[in-house]
């Protein structure tokens, strides 16, 4: 199995990037967003609890990611592998996937990190509030705590996989077809 980790700020192209990655190499897409949302829609205790963090900038907790992505792993065996989105976001998440990894004898195949400036991680937020409808990314104070969040929680991940070999930059300003092309090339080089 491989396992991809698609990284970036908000913003940054990772659910657009992921769809079209999964279908072409088989890999199964987990949106840890995605898993939250569906909670959220279903009214779950998860979901409940998710909605109050998620509505005021915050991270879901790790136990409770975690073992929605350990489910997932247990649940898909017709693909290749999974593009992990959304996860880890802490260096604790990045040792406790390991170790789940490890368990199954397996390891993060590569990390595919998608870079662009704050100010451009706002505007792609703003627009995506509009077309999709979501009132969590209409909001600057939401957004701009969650770009903090990514600098102080989320970015240490880019040196603990540099320093495994499994981190790799994509630039993220071009379209959207110019970018997957620099992933699928870089993906290509990693099978």
């Amino acid at each position: 199995m491989k396992y991809y980790i698609i990284f970036g700020p908000p913003g940054a192209g990772k659910g657009t990037q992921a769809a079209p990655l999964a279908e072409r190499y088989n890999l199964k897409h987990i949106s840890t967003g995605e898993l939250l949302r569906n909670e959220i829609a279903e009214g779950t205790e998860l979901g409940k609890k998710a909605k109050a963090l998620i509505d005021s900038g915050s991270l879901v907790p790790d136990d409770v990611v975690e073992g929605m992505i350990a489910q997932a792993f247990g649940k898909y065996k017709d693909v290749d592998g999974f593009l992990l989105d959304g996860f880890p976001r802490t260096i604790s998440q990045a040792m406790d996937l390991d170790e789940m990894l490890e368990a199954r004898d397996e390891e993060v195949s590569g990390v595919i990190s998608l870079m662009i400036p704050d100010e451009v991680v706002k505007e792609r937020i703003a627009h995506r509030a509009l077309l999709e409808g979501r009132a969590d990314d209409a909001r600057d104070e939401v957004v701009n705590n969650r770009i903090l969040t990514y600098h102080r929680q989320t970015e240490p991940l880019i040196d603990y996989y540099k320093d495994r070999q499994k981190y790799h930059e994509v630039d993220s300003l071009g379209t959207i077809a110019q970018v997957g092309e620099n992933i699928r090339n870089l993906m290509d080089s990693l099978a």
